[in-house]
């Protein structure tokens, strides 16, 4: 009688038949693709995240102010950290590829962020719009600021490791500017595009049906891949200077103006627009079609 495989020889040979493992074991954990290497350190970034999570709600008192700012700090460190990894993605597996797990993971912070944005022009616009003061306002934007920079420690202690070949170098060589125009230019871009971002997230929010935060991810993440060749498509000035600040190809005065002057910028006027007439009016007219 034929004996069976046994089911780790089995799944090992399903693997690498669909390419997943049998590369190099030199170069690759495992001899897992690098890709996978990839999926798995951002995996490990989002559990340690909402094990530090369940720990800030189970030590800080709701509605503190404590909460509010641990909760940004984590946001941002996982976001940051997981956008490291996806430029290592970007780099080996093309801007679809990054797209992809950009929309994602932006589908599943939506759903377990709450209220932390781990962007600084999200608690401006709140002061902007009254609904916050603004000193609790800049003491978010700093602590989301301290996340950004504390992120790459972490994330070169990982690809130190070099648990695949794509990482290979990766943790000591010298980062270069995404920003593929001059800094005017640039700055509008990130202005334009981060002003339409908002201005359908609060439509979409107003709106709130049941895919709302599909569509939001989804349109907030095509406009990333519009303007990748052109900024790099960050739309969130934390992000940038945890990816990008002092990198070869840009000035610190570039980076400011391009990252931080256009994207708040952007999202300030999209306050204006949101409460303009012509939005108001259109609101107003599919909430008076559905009643």
């Amino acid at each position: 009688m034929k004996s069976r495989t046994p089911f780790p020889k089995l799944l090992a040979r399903i693997l690498r038949r669909l390419g997943l493992l049998g590369h190099n074991k030199t170069h690759n954990l495992f001899g897992l693709h690098p890709l996978s290497v990839s999926i798995i350190l951002i995996l490990i970034t989002l559990y340690l995240a909402r094990q530090l999570r369940k720990l800030i709600h189970a030590f800080t008192k709701d509605d503190s102010l404590a909460r509010e700012l641990l909760l940004e700090f984590v946001a941002t460190f996982e976001l940051c950290a997981a956008c490291f990894e996806l430029l290592i993605v970007a780099d080996n597996w093309g801007v679809g590829a990054y797209a992809i797990f950009l929309l994602l993971l932006t589908i599943w912070w939506s759903s377990v962020w709450g209220n932390a944005s781990a962007c600084p022009y999200c608690p401006m616009e709140e002061a902007f719009a009254g609904t916050r003061d603004w000193k609790s306002a800049f003491q978010i934007v700093g602590v989301q600021l301290l996340a950004a920079i504390c992120t790459f420690p972490y994330v070169q202690l990982l690809w130190a490791m070099e648990l695949s070949e794509t990482h290979k170098d990766k943790a000591y060589e010298d980062c270069t500017a995404d920003l593929q125009v001059d800094m005017v230019l640039g700055a509008i871009v990130e202005c334009a595009l981060t002003c339409l971002c908002r201005v359908v997230s609060k439509i979409l929010t107003e709106k709130s049906f049941r895919c709302s935060g599909v569509v939001d991810a989804t349109f907030a993440t095509t406009m990333v891949v519009l303007a990748f060749n052109i900024s790099g498509g960050y739309f969130n000035p934390a992000l940038a200077t945890s990816l990008k600040f002092n990198c070869v190809g840009n000035t610190v005065l570039e980076h400011i103006i391009t990252y931080w002057v256009g994207s708040c910028t952007g999202a300030l006027l999209s306050c204006i627009v949101y409460e303009s007439n012509a939005v108001q009016r259109i609101l107003n007219r599919n909430i008076n079609k559905n009643e």
